[in-house]
């Protein structure tokens, strides 16, 4: 490692991950956070040196992980590291969607899956660590709170790097929605959306429809890509008491 400096930050905000996340918020006005959306980018200019060491272990991280996946465990950090530097040299923001790697390259973008409930979020990785042995992921706050791994503080959890620009395909045939509510005032559905954010991994979509003349706004859920099905968003939506109406795109 080349700079000092970056090194004893590293060092230190590792020794502070090794203690977990040992202050939970007491807020419980979450944004309104979407998973992150893959994009390419460069590599960051910090937090890709060619090997590094913490607690005498020595981790070499990768330089390219199309294909790569991984289970294991998944903890989370938040307000003891926000506001503070990650690798990358970021400032953490524990409401945005994303983590820490021990070697994904950073920036990477990964599907997080919890294998006690099969909830889905996508992630941007930008952060090094957890150095715990078994745990493999370190989400955000926000994420860990869409997965249902905050009040647990770990759950485990299957990841897969996403490639950016690469779709997967929704099954044939398969053009339906949830329709959660229609509004017509737009306010309304701000409300609903942001209600469900809390609620559900899924993300929630306004859509502007007429019906009768009138303007309405449809607050609705496609399935995204493949990566979710009519099934899993509605049983995601009866656990919080909602029922979804499934419509055909038009």
């Amino acid at each position: 490692m080349n700079n000092p400096i970056f090194f004893t930050l590293t060092l230190a905000a590792s020794i502070l991950l090794l203690n977990g996340c040992s202050t939970t918020p007491t807020d419980n006005k979450l944004p309104l956070v979407t998973d992150a959306i893959p994009k390419d980018e460069p590599l960051c200019k910090y937090g890709n040196m060619a090997s590094y060491k913490v607690k005498g272990i020595e981790y070499r991280p990768m330089r390219s992980a199309t294909g790569f996946t991984e289970r294991g465990i998944a903890s989370w950090y938040g307000p003891n590291f926000n506001g503070k530097p990650t690798s990358c040299m970021e400032t953490y923001d524990m409401y945005k969607m994303t983590a820490a790697h021990k070697t994904l390259p950073l920036p990477s973008y990964v599907e997080v899956t919890n294998l006690d409930n099969d909830k889905k979020i996508v992630v941007r990785v930008n952060d090094r660590g957890p150095f715990h042995e078994g745990r493999i992921i370190d989400l955000s706050y926000a994420a860990a709170l869409k997965l249902d791994v905050v009040k647990k503080g770990t759950a485990p959890v299957s990841i897969r790097v996403l490639t950016p620009g690469a779709k997967t395909a929704a099954p044939p045939g398969d053009n339906r929605y949830l329709q959660l509510g229609v509004f017509a005032e737009k306010k309304n559905a701000d409300a609903l959306r942001a209600k469900l954010a809390e609620r559900i991994t899924v993300p929630v979509e306004i859509k502007g429809i007429v019906s009768n003349g009138r303007s309405l706004y449809q607050v609705m859920i496609n399935p995204q890509s493949g990566r979710y099905s009519i099934t899993t968003i509605r049983n995601q939506l009866e656990k919080i008491g909602i029922n979804g109406i499934v419509k055909k795109q038009q």
